[in-house]
């Protein structure tokens, strides 16, 4: 595990940069990544499509699992790509992780953007110095979310968002400042103490979100992120969004299992934002933050060095749907 390392913020985009396209688990549809590429090629950039991305295993996967490490491996080390979007997560990152050298993800830093089973990936970047976007892949690029694909398109060349989400009855008051930190948590929570995941030594504010899940799951699962994560380290807590889940517990929403979970800890909690599965506004990935809960509304603030300007996402905006 890698003791305090300084999580660096990979440099910011200018028009005509190169970016690439690959596909560290399941396959897409070569379709989709073409118009994908469309709409990226329309933010003034110039996407470059990964040897493996359109290969079909048997198991669904885009190729093997070393065609796909190779793949992530040549987006890296080729220093005239700036940025890396994944095609799609649903599993198989994971089998990436020790295929791919830890000293790749800083030899020539650059933003990897992805979310849901790209969580792993995200997170062995800023286990080793490298911010990240959890944030819309290719195929939902394609699939038209303007206000996620905006904020991305907006993040890469510099201009950051402040969210500010609509009070939630499940919400915790309070303010909070950490390393942003989390993803799926079905992919998360196997890392934590892995050294794939955020040194020790640093206050986190944790978020996270899940798709396709029972209660039960979900209940055993957080139960195993209390058990790994020093949670006297975790100072607020971001509940997204949990899609398709089985209601198969007592419980009148995943929200009211999960505040279950947390009676012990005195810290903000806001519950509702509009990341996962459905709409994947873009959070970053490893960056320092606040956040700042109240009945009203829970504000999170980027705070990183060398952007050009912080600009407000309000709920009239459509931040929900």
């Amino acid at each position: 595990m890698i003791q305090g390392k300084e999580i660096g913020q990979p440099p910011f985009l200018k028009a005509g940069d190169k970016v690439a396209l690959v596909s560290p688990a399941y396959w897409v549809a070569e379709e989709a990544i073409l118009q994908a590429a469309e709409i990226i090629r329309g933010w003034g950039l110039q996407p470059v499509i990964g040897p493996h991305t359109n290969s079909l295993n048997v198991d669904a996967y885009a190729g093997t699992a070393d065609e796909r490490a190779s793949d992530l491996m040549w987006a890296f080390n080729d220093e005239s790509i700036k940025a890396i979007f994944c095609s799609r997560g649903g599993y198989g990152s994971i089998h990436l992780l020790n295929r791919i050298p830890l000293a790749c993800y800083q030899q020539h830093p650059k933003w990897l953007i992805g979310h849901g089973d790209i969580t792993v990936l995200l997170n062995a970047a800023v286990a080793n110095g490298l911010m990240g976007i959890y944030g819309p892949m290719a195929y939902q690029i394609m699939g038209g979310q303007e206000l996620p694909n905006t904020i991305t398109r907006k993040i890469l060349f510099g201009t950051l968002p402040q969210y500010n989400i609509p009070g939630n009855t499940h919400n915790r008051c309070g303010h909070a400042e950490g390393i942003l930190i989390g993803g799926n948590l079905s992919s998360y929570s196997p890392m934590v103490g892995s050294k794939f995941h955020l040194s020790p030594d640093q206050d986190i504010i944790l978020f996270i979100e899940e798709v396709e899940e029972t209660l039960h799951s979900i209940d055993r699962l957080f139960y195993l992120l209390r058990l790994q994560l020093d949670f006297e380290r975790v100072k607020g807590i971001i509940f997204g969004s949990f899609c398709s889940i089985k209601f198969d517990l007592q419980y009148g929403s995943v929200e009211q299992m999960l505040i279950a979970h947390l009676h012990d800890l005195d810290i903000p909690v806001c519950c509702g934002f509009p990341v996962g599965s459905n709409s994947c506004l873009p959070l970053i990935e490893g960056a320092p933050c606040s956040l700042d809960v109240t009945k009203e509304k829970a504000v999170l603030t980027f705070n990183i060095e060398g952007a050009q300007e912080t600009y407000c996402i309000e709920e009239e905006q459509q931040l929900i749907k």
